[in-house]
């Protein structure tokens, strides 16, 4: 699987195979537990681009109408290319938008309100382009703003813009639809950035006392 998929695909795989193993061993079809044998493969999957909506609104001067309505989809909602392009009008239920299980990484339905913003870019839905006309329709207007991003940045920009404006780090997790708070710790030097700026504060009202 090296080379054709991202070493978290590849874990999630194995995980399976773990488990089933052990399954297989409490059930007594096997005589050991092969699993504790398979080891997860190195994750480097530490690349990740904060945008600001400054340079989102650069990305945007540069983008084709489909492109910059997915653009700020991804940023307004958080949600992964894939699930915008799936979006249909029916996903927009009054002022929440579902996002279906089946359209999901994590296969799990998770709903998101509509916010002010983003509602009249889901007139787009559903987007007239598909994955590679997404893709290389991002990657052009990311070379002519002069911006070393891919589109899932956009995503953790949702997160780290959220972040930045105080939302807790299980609220993040709930509106991008991690299914734990460790996938979400990724983020947590943001919150601890954002403790140090309050107490920042503290130590020179102090200070100054």
């Amino acid at each position: 699987m090296r080379g054709h998929y991202k070493p978290a695909t590849i874990n999630r795989s194995i995980g399976t195979v773990k488990t089933a193993l052990k399954i297989a061993y409490r059930k007594r079809l096997i005589a050991e537990d092969y699993g504790a044998r398979i080891q997860r493969i190195p994750e480097n999957n530490q690349r990740h681009n904060y945008l600001s909506i400054k340079q989102v609104k650069e990305l945007y001067d540069c983008c084709s109408e489909q492109v910059r309505a997915a653009v700020w989809i991804a940023l307004l909602t958080g949600c992964r290319r894939g699930e915008i392009l799936k979006l249909t009008p029916s996903d927009i239920q009054g002022d929440r938008l579902r996002i279906v299980a089946g359209n999901t990484k994590m296969l799990r339905q998770r709903t998101i309100p509509i916010i002010p913003a983003v509602r009249p870019w889901l007139r787009y839905v559903p987007l007239q382009i598909n994955f590679e006309g997404l893709k290389t329709g991002f990657d052009r207007a990311r070379k002519k703003a002069g911006i070393d991003v891919n589109f899932h940045d956009l995503r953790h920009s949702c997160a780290s813009l959220l972040i930045n404006m105080g939302a807790p780090l299980g609220v993040v997790r709930n509106i991008l639809g991690y299914t734990t708070v460790k996938t979400t710790e990724r983020y947590a030097h943001l919150h601890v950035d954002r403790q140090e700026e309050a107490l920042m504060m503290l130590s020179k009202a102090v200070v100054s006392a």
